[in-house]
């Protein structure tokens, strides 16, 4: 009675943590599988993981009965008297053509997703990123050069009334409109880090002296969360991103006091704030 009540609770837990990332943007203790799709690029990304795992599947099972079947069919009890050939050029080519097939079969799709994600052609607007040890900067060279650096909220700030996230929110969102193809071009300022927000199928690695590019249209409005994937210091799992998806008209406001605001922040300005961080 006792097995069957932990199988419950077991499959219980599994079905509650395999359906609650699909009301998330952000990551989720006990998360099975990948974030929610908001852009076409992590749509494409889903679709193409999905598919991997069914041939993923697919292999493992047919490997798995070969398995079985070969313990029972060829054990010492059922051939006492083991057979004397060495080969059997059926099952060779079988075995050597198929896994080419197979890699052609996941070749194809990857490489219109590569080739999809890659950049767009004649992008609405852009937003620059630059890594730096351990914070992110942003700007905007389509709307005055509007630039603001963005750190995390350290534990000690956080807001609960303001939902904010626990490292994950930051001082600053960058804001993006929806139904925008919006080009990104990333670099790094000391060294290597990595841009990556799950939600938008993003992750791209931020390099010194290189400007990497890459692109995304959000779908959806709302807060999404993402963090430098790429190991670069001390610090490095306290740099999230934090960006707030709004509708287009809600852009134009933002850039309205985005102008005002970030106008007035000078480099003393970013060096107080990120000696507060570093408190």
């Amino acid at each position: 009675m006792k097995t069957f009540n932990y199988l419950a609770i077991l499959i219980s837990a599994f079905l509650t943590s395999a359906a609650t990332p699909a009301l998330a943007n952000e990551p989720v203790p006990w998360q099975l599988g990948l974030q929610p799709a908001v852009s076409p690029s992590a749509f494409r990304i889903n679709e193409f993981h999905d598919m991997l795992l069914w041939i993923i599947f697919a292999i493992s099972i047919l490997v798995f009965l070969l398995l079985v079947w070969v313990i029972i069919r060829y054990n010492s009890k059922m051939n006492p008297v083991p057979a004397k050939f060495t080969h059997n050029v059926l099952i060779e080519v079988i075995w050597t053509v198929v896994p080419v097939v197979i890699l052609i079969i996941i070749a194809i799709p990857s490489f219109k997703v590569l080739y999809y994600n890659d950049r767009v052609e004649n992008p609405d607007m852009t937003l620059k990123i630059t890594g730096r040890q351990w914070y992110w900067d942003y700007e905007y060279p389509d709307h005055d050069g509007i630039a603001f650096s963005s750190y995390m909220i350290a534990d000690a700030d956080i807001d609960a009334d303001k939902d904010q996230r626990r490292l994950l929110s930051t001082d600053t969102a960058v804001v993006l409109p929806i139904d925008t193809n919006i080009q990104i071009l990333v670099t790094a300022g000391d060294v290597l880090h990595a841009w990556a927000v799950p939600a938008f199928g993003v992750k791209i690695d931020a390099v010194p002296g290189r400007l990497n590019e890459t692109w995304v249209r959000i779908e959806k409005a709302g807060t999404y969360y993402g963090q430098c994937s790429e190991l670069c210091g001390k610090d490095h799992s306290y740099m999230p991103i934090e960006i707030r998806a709004v509708t287009k008209e809600e852009f134009e406001n933002w850039l309205v006091t985005a102008k005002e605001e970030f106008a007035s922040l000078d480099a003393d300005d970013r060096l107080i704030r990120l000696a507060g961080f570093q408190q």
